[in-house]
This record gives C-alpha cells, structure tokens and sequence, in this order.
C-alpha cells in the first residue's frame, strides 16, 4: 500500500487489523510461550556443547598464550617446552602446524615458569599469603547494563589470569549459570538451602534460649530439617573452566523473595542480611578460592541484599545515557536507605544493650561504563565522569561486533575461538574486556595490598 511519504500509522485499515489479529488468549497461552521459549534456549545451548551435551572450553594456541596468558617470548616457549619433556607439549591440527594446549596445561604451564622463570616477571598473580577470597557483587537494578556480562567476562579474565574463582549466581533468571553450562534441578541446588540453614541455625539458638526460660521449643519444619545438613560445597558445581566452578540459578530459587521475610517475621533477630556471608566463612570456601563473583537480580530484594552485605568489591556497570545514569542514581539511593535502615534498627538495640555498634563497610564501590559508543555518548559519558568523580572508572568498554557474535553461540568473548574472526578484529574486540579487566584488577591489588600492609602494622 502506497502512502505517498505519510507515516506509516496513518490510514491503517480497521478491517485489515482485524484480520491480522489473533483470538483472545488465556493463562494456557504463557505456558506454551514459555515452552517455546525453552525449546529455543534449549537449541542455542547446545551449541555450545559437545556430544554428551556438556559444554567444553576451547583450546588455546602458542600464539595466544605468549601473546595474552604467559609473559613470555614465543621463541622461549618453545624451547623450554623441549627442554622439559614431562610438561605438557601441545597438540597440532596438521604436520607442523601451531601447538594447541588445554587451559588446565596453561595453568601447569604458567606454574613451572613461576617456578623456573624469571623473578622480575608476574608469571603467577597477586594474592597476599593468608588473605581470605575477596567477593565481588556485580549489581545494578537497570535491566540491560551488561551486568551478567560483566561479571562473566570477568570471571573469566580472572581464570585466565591464573586466579581460582567462583561464581554464584543469585538471579533466578539463570543467566550466568547458562553461560557456565550449569544444570539446576531446583532450588535446592542453589544458594536457597544455605540461607535456611543461616535462619535454621538462628531458630536453633532461639530455642536455646526458650528452652532456658522453660518455654516450648519451635520446632524446625521439614525445610529447615532438610537445610541444615547441605554446605556450600555440597551446591557447587564443576564448570568447563578447570579454575571456575559454580553454583547456580534458575527460577524457583526467585521462591527466597517469599520465604525470607516470613522467617524474618518469626525471628526478628535474625540477621537475614548476613546469611550469606556467614556460610561461606563458616564453610571454608573462602580459603578455596581467590575470587567470589555474585550475580545479583536486577532488583533491590532481599537475594541481592544479601549479596552485596557479603561483597567486599561492589561493581555497577551503567550504560552513558540520561536514563541509566538517572536509574542508577536510584539504585545508589535506595542502597543508602536500605543499609541506614539496617544499620539504625541494629545499633538502637546495640546500645540499648551496651553491645558494639555494626556498620556496613566495602573494600571499594566502582561504577563502570559498559557498551560504550565513543562516536554517540562522549560528551553524555563525560558529564557523568564529571558528577561522579573516582567512583565512576575512566575507563569506558566498548561494545564491539565481537560481543554480538560470540553471544550468538552462547559463548563469552574469551570462549570465541579466534580463528572466527579476523584476527585484527579479534584483537581489538576483545581489547575491551581486557581493559575491562585490568582497571578491576588495579582496584583488587590495590585492595589486597592494604590489607597486606595492615597485617603487617598490627604485627608490629
């Protein structure tokens, strides 16, 4: 139909709508939505998956380690490879073609030359000896910063850099636990069970006390029972990173939002905010890993809550433009009422009763710029340099042809095989997230070394 230059929502027929338009739908019509939805999740999963349906993680090439992974020359490379027959020596596609390795031989690799290798070079990364894993809460309640993305990406940045993570993912959506290729039955292999073990074991010593004044005791339901048996270790998965493991999401776990403030109600001294933090400490898994990355919903609910309570390392990622930078501005202000709130309702108590006073501390909180457009959001970007100052990091990531690509396969830009792309292309794609990555490991050594200086003073 001809409409000579007029907008396109001008002369539409009612009739012709008419005929376009489908029958009435019930509740049943979500269901087969969702099931449809599944199925195509389901396919664009299992691309990158091997036959047994378990992802693997891609090789890494001479060039690439020498290049990104091991500071190292590719000439010595090679010759300290045939000069120690018992490392691992590589696979090659043709007859003297490029040695290809695991990412579990470039750890053993990267382990020998930080051994072996010379001492002025950072062939092993940075952890003060003695230091607990540090956590990092990726958060923002603004759908569509790159908030799941970031916070994989660097996960992964941080794997290849030689550190040991763990991921957790606290968004019933899944996502993260998608891009990991992790298999949740339900809730109770993710983090739900830790959290009503933290509030079964405060019902236990509420029953203490009961006990104490000669009062009947509350018995703990069959959730609780059951809770209280399961650690963090019991949850977590293996991932195709042999130095990322999981523990994972999906959406009955979005079930918390409900559960917690009735357990709340029923105890009113219970610390619901320190659930988290509290059974990773008192499980050891702190001592297991050099990073805790958490996922957070894109929602202030009591999952998030307790993820960034736990959090040494905030991170809120935040595209340059007017409305996720005024929607970031609220997120921040309800962080401020929500912990004053927790903070005000505990330290009335605290002196009430002579007890210390609590007050919630972060190691460092850093906005970053993600899916940059240098040529659209400069002046926009700059703006909100200016109003946030050093909590905004200068550096800005850039959204590249590489990230729409490599999402396509369900794949991080670390994952993508380089060979794909051009390599030029491949180069300045994934320069991004190594910035990315570098600005937050400048925050983490900067972090970990004061610690190590405060250790070091209070010995003294």
């Amino acid at each position: 139909m001809q409409n000579n230059g007029a907008p396109p929502y001008f002369n539409i027929s009612p009739d012709a709508a008419l005929a376009q338009l489908d029958a009435p739908t019930g509740t049943e019509m979500f269901s087969h939505i969702a099931q449809a939805c599944h199925q195509g999740r389901a396919d664009l999963a299992s691309r990158g998956m091997d036959e047994t349906g378990k992802k693997q993680l891609r090789l890494f090439s001479t060039w690439e380690i020498t290049k990104y992974l091991i500071p190292v020359a590719p000439a010595h490379f090679r010759r300290v490879l045939r000069q120690n027959a018992e490392l691992p020596q590589g696979r090659s596609e043709t007859h003297g073609g490029a040695k290809w390795f695991t990412l579990d031989e470039v750890l053993r690799l990267r382990a020998h030359f930080g051994a072996e290798g010379s001492k002025v070079k950072e062939y092993t990364p940075y952890r003060p000896a003695g230091e607990p894993a540090k956590i990092v809460a990726v958060a923002n309640f603004k759908g569509g910063v790159g908030k799941t993305s970031t916070c994989a990406h660097l996960a992964m940045s941080a794997a290849l850099d030689g550190y040991k993570v763990l991921m957790i993912d606290l968004d019933s959506q899944g996502s993260m636990t998608s891009i990991f290729g992790g298999r949740v039955a339900d809730e109770w292999a993710t983090v739900f069970p830790l959290l009503a073990r933290h509030y079964g074991q405060t019902l236990q010593a509420d029953n203490q006390r009961r006990l104490d004044r000669g009062e009947a005791p509350v018995p703990l339901d069959d959730t609780l029972s059951e809770a209280m048996g399961i650690t963090t270790r019991d949850l977590i998965q293996k991932t195709h990173w042999p130095n990322i493991d999981l523990i994972g999401a999906q959406l009955n776990l979005y079930w918390s939002e409900f559960q917690i403030p009735v357990w709340r109600m029923q105890s009113r001294g219970w610390k619901l905010w320190d659930a988290l933090s509290d059974i990773l400490a008192a499980d050891g898994v702190l001592d297991d890993y050099d990073l805790v990355f958490l996922d957070t919903p894109p929602a202030l609910g009591y999952l998030t809550i307790n993820g960034l309570s736990a959090a040494d390392i905030l991170l809120v990622p935040l595209g340059a433009s007017f409305l996720e930078f005024d929607s970031t501005g609220r997120f921040f202000d309800m962080l401020h009422s929500t912990f004053q709130s927790i903070e005000q309702g505990e330290n009335t108590a605290a002196r009430a009763l002579g007890r210390p006073e609590m007050a919630f501390e972060w190691d460092a909180v850093q906005a970053v710029i993600t899916r940059y457009d240098g040529s659209q959001q400069a002046e926009m970007a700059g703006l909100m340099q200016a109003y946030l100052g050093r909590i905004l990091s200068p550096y800005r990531q850039d959204f590249t042809a590489l990230i729409g690509q490599a999402g396509e396969s369900v794949n991080g830009i670390y994952e993508a095989d380089y060979r794909d792309f051009n390599r030029e292309t491949y180069v300045r794609g994934r320069a991004t997230f190594d910035e990315t990555y570098a600005a937050f490991k400048t925050l983490l050594l900067g972090i970990w070394r004061r610690d190590e200086l405060a250790g070091v003073h209070a010995a003294e």
